[in-house]
């Protein structure tokens, strides 16, 4: 019996939830899966799973067994990346997820110079407007933007992200420019994926700093912030955006930013990866190489809205 196999197989049980879901993550019949984990169970001579008909659970060898397996294949995981030089030499496959229409718009690009420079290196550059879980979708580097829960990962701040109000030149000319928040109530907005009719937008007072919280009326509710800029553009409603998602808008003259002064807290920018102990030198160049040019892009887009 292959043991490490066998090892890795109860970790992906206990990490779905259940035999199927594992058999399914690995691509495995669900009947080589049980059989592997009823041989380890015969060969350590105890029960490590509680099968019910509606879920899986640890016994308390068990707890302890798949807790000393993860340390052991992390382990085997070090021992042959390094047996493979990715801590001596940038080389192997790197992944990246970011948020769409960040990284078509600003990591793609990036990535694009650092496959010129490591020819060594490949990247699977995956774009999702969803937290991915860097361990179990095995992610090497992530670009996140907003507050950041506690947690073991390692963050390098890389910027802030403006949130912008804004609205056509038509729709201003005909609607006249809102004074302060409390203007746009009266305004039809176009939202993101927001299914309210009257989602509360959030403002900042310019002196005390206090929370501003407007109502404004959901005319159109889009899945896509590009979407949301484009109908925005044609004037259907107002939207509350990020900088660099209507950069393009703005420069072009298709949008123009109001109620700068009364913009939140700006949500901030980093680039993540796991905390294992020695960061593999792929890993370490891609930080490097892209930190400094996701700045700049960042406080480029920046500067395309009004103080």
């Amino acid at each position: 019996m292959d043991r490490l196999e066998a090892m890795s197989m109860l970790v992906s049980v206990t990490e779905s939830g259940s035999l199927s879901a594992a058999a399914r993550a690995l691509q495995v019949p669900l009947a080589t899966l049980s059989r592997k984990i009823s041989d380890l169970e015969t060969q350590l001579g105890t029960r490590l799973l509680i099968r019910t008909t509606r879920k899986i659970s640890l016994t308390d060898s068990g707890v302890t067994y798949v807790a000393a397996a993860r340390r052991i294949l992390e382990q085997v995981d070090e021992a042959e990346r390094t047996a493979a030089g990715e801590f001596t030499v940038p080389k192997g496959e790197l992944v990246v997820t970011a948020p769409v229409m960040f990284g078509r718009l600003h990591v793609l690009p990036v990535v694009a110079e650092f496959l010129a420079a490591f020819p060594e290196i490949d990247v699977r550059l995956a774009l999702a407007d969803r937290n991915v879980n860097l361990v179990d979708d095995h992610v090497d580097m992530a670009v996140r933007i907003g507050k950041l829960p506690d947690s073991s990962m390692v963050a390098t701040a890389i910027g802030v992200m403006r949130w912008v109000t804004c609205a056509s030149p038509a729709l201003l000319a005909a609607q006249g420019v809102p004074q302060a928040p409390g203007d746009l109530s009266r305004w039809p907005s176009v939202v993101v994926g927001a299914s309210l009719p009257s989602p509360l937008w959030r403002f900042r007072h310019p002196d005390s700093g206090a929370p501003i919280d407007v109502q404004v009326r959901s005319r159109l509710a889009v899945t896509t912030p590009e979407a949301a800029a484009e109908a925005a553009s044609l004037s259907v409603g107002v939207a509350r955006l990020l900088h660099y998602q209507v950069a393009d808008a703005v420069r072009q003259g298709r949008l123009q930013i109001m109620l700068a002064r009364y913009e939140p807290e700006p949500a901030p920018v980093h680039l993540m990866h796991v905390s294992r102990g020695q960061m593999p030198l792929k890993m370490r160049r891609f930080l490097d190489f892209a930190a400094p040019r996701l700045r700049r892009a960042i406080e480029a887009d920046a500067s395309t809205a009004p103080e």
